[in-house]
């Protein structure tokens, strides 16, 4: 038996009794060295503890990192919805033409809103150093209550600031929606191959039956109301509801021939196509009353309003917010809403 005690420095030849409870490693001042193997196995494992505490601390501090990043992404979203940036005018130094752009469908949740266009409008007629206002109109049209918060508050400016006068300019449309807007201005001008007219009402959507009864569908849709379901695309069509529907067309239709009528009086022609809901030419529009000239914006502040340097009052989207629409899901709802929807419009 060896003495592990004695003074005798054992060789790694020799082979000591095992008691039972294994050889342990030992170091230290009058210990035995570790055999090369087992050293090395030591090594090897402190290295792999070492390199999963690295693992680790690497793996906290990209945890922290992409939560940091989330957390700035949604202040900054926060900061874009509460505070919009591209709401700031130029700055303005002296007399000038105002502009106001309306650009796009007219519609509660887009650029071209009510909202936007009336607030731009109200900011253009109350600056001091402006003396004409333009609005310079793109649109095929929308809903017809934007389409008349707009015309109303013209008129309302117009009667507050008689002395400023309101200049409709159509570049490539303005129709229906938007030449119900153009009609409350004092004048309105447009390029000789503008897009004019539409004075009409529209109302679409889709019916499902026919597949339903050929896919084996069966509709079940409950409601309080005789009719609260009329304009649902996958019940079938009843001829008074139709009925009823189409003199909703018809009322809207009128109040938007009255109000073309008031707006530009005595300057239409007497053609029964004028509200049937073609489009015409800006230059075909001239000879029927619906616009007074051909010409731009800057024609219009040149030429009639006599002063060119032109200040834009438009409210528009930072660049910020466009990002931020870019990553919606904008085609899918608008598939939706078309096939599920009858919305009605002036287009």
């Amino acid at each position: 038996m060896t003495d592990w005690d004695s003074d005798k420095t054992p060789e790694w030849g020799d082979k000591p009794v095992d008691s039972g409870e294994g050889v342990k490693p030992r170091s230290g001042r009058g210990q035995p060295a570790m055999p090369p193997e087992s050293e090395r196995d030591w090594r090897l494992i402190e290295k792999l503890v070492m390199s999963l505490q690295s693992e680790q601390r690497r793996s906290r501090r990209w945890g922290i990192f992409f939560k940091f990043l989330t957390f700035a992404y949604l202040f900054a979203l926060l900061v874009i919805i509460e505070f919009p940036f591209g709401d700031s005018l130029e700055a303005t130094t002296g007399k000038h033409t105002a502009l106001v752009e309306l650009n796009g469908l007219i519609a509660a949740d887009e650029l071209a809103s009510a909202d936007n266009i009336v607030g731009a409008l109200r900011a253009a007629f109350e600056d001091e150093d402006s003396v004409a206002v333009v609005l310079r109109i793109n649109s095929p049209g929308g809903s017809p209550v934007q389409s008349g918060y707009i015309y109303d508050e013209i008129n309302r400016l117009r009667g507050e600031y008689p002395d400023k006068k309101l200049y409709a300019v159509i570049s490539d449309i303005g129709a229906s929606g938007a030449y119900y807007v153009a009609a409350a201005a004092d004048e309105i001008y447009a390029n000789r191959a503008s897009l004019v007219g539409s004075i009409g009402v529209v109302a679409g959507g889709f019916g499902f039956t026919g597949v339903m009864d050929k896919i084996g569908v069966e509709r079940r849709l409950y409601t309080a109301g005789e009719h609260k379901a009329f304009l649902d695309p996958f019940s079938p069509e009843q001829e008074g509801e139709v009925a009823f529907w189409q003199s909703v067309l018809e009322t809207t239709h009128q109040q938007f021939i009255e109000a073309v009528k008031q707006g530009r009086g005595d300057r239409l022609k007497d053609d029964e196509r004028l509200f049937s809901g073609l489009v015409w030419s800006g230059e075909q529009a001239v000879g029927l009353g619906l616009i007074d000239g051909l010409g731009s914006a800057s024609y219009v502040a040149r030429q009639i309003v006599g002063q060119d340097n032109i200040v834009d009052y438009s409210r528009k989207k930072s660049p910020w917010q466009d990002i931020v629409d870019q990553l919606g899901v904008a085609v899918g709802e608008g598939v939706t809403s078309q096939l599920l929807e009858s919305r009605l419009e002036l287009r």
